[in-house]
């Protein structure tokens, strides 16, 4: 449910009509999600959120007359919706492009069933659905060229980390490294609730909007290195 505890309204963006119909009929079994509208390209995308103001845009990229990626981008920057890119393309561009546009997840169409309700759910509450594998994949593209100098900001974001206790700074770490909060859990012997409060703590301390921007600031920090 919404935070009015109302059933979260989604919107379903992908140009095959069998996709759309076949994620709608997923989502509007559950009980705390209904699916509000459809739309087949970007264009449609962007004046179905506007009219519908819906919680949550599935938004697939590749789509004729807008791609997803430019119609998340437009409905992020007026804040009509979040968005979870959806797409059948295992491919790290369209991973660093819509997160860049502002999505708060992004998951395969392969994700199944299950996934895409939790990424629903996770997405409409306000939190970025980042999956510890994409997260691994953010890493690696930052890391991918050794730098023989520290990040530029590195000192900047040195002094905003002793904003964190030292259990904090542990689970930032760790986060930054791809782990999942279940992970971070076995590694430090907490409770995933715990880890889970750890983790918020962070971002609102470090005035971080999700989890990709935490994995970015470990870098800028030196908490991980190129090549770690």
């Amino acid at each position: 449910m919404s935070g009015a505890g109302q059933p979260l309204r989604v919107v379903v963006v992908d140009d095959q009509q069998l996709v759309r119909s076949g994620f709608a009929l997923m989502l509007s079994v559950e009980d705390d999600i209904e699916v509000v509208g459809e739309a087949a390209d970007g264009r449609q995308a962007v004046e179905a959120v506007e009219r519908l103001r819906p919680d949550v845009a599935l938004m697939d990229v590749q789509m004729p007359v807008l791609d997803g990626i430019e119609a998340t981008r437009e409905i992020v920057g007026r804040d009509l919706a979040k968005v979870i890119i959806l797409t059948t393309f295992d491919r790290d561009d369209y991973v660093f492009d819509g997160l860049q546009a502002g999505a708060s997840g992004f998951l395969l169409k392969n994700a199944g069933p299950e996934r895409l309700v939790e990424a629903v759910r996770a997405v409409g509450l306000g939190h970025a659905l980042l999956a510890p594998e994409v997260t691994r994949r953010v890493i690696a593209q930052m890391t991918q060229t050794p730098a023989p100098t520290p990040p530029p900001r590195s000192t900047e974001r040195a002094r905003e980390l002793a904003r964190l206790t030292p259990r904090e700074r542990e689970v930032l770490t760790l986060l930054a490294r791809g782990l999942s909060n279940a992970e971070i859990a076995r590694e430090l012997f907490l409770g995933e609730a715990t880890v889970k409060t750890h983790v918020s703590n962070c971002l609102t301390k470090l005035g971080l909007r999700d989890r990709v921007r935490a994995v970015v600031f470990a870098y800028e920090a030196g908490l991980i290195l190129p090549g770690e």
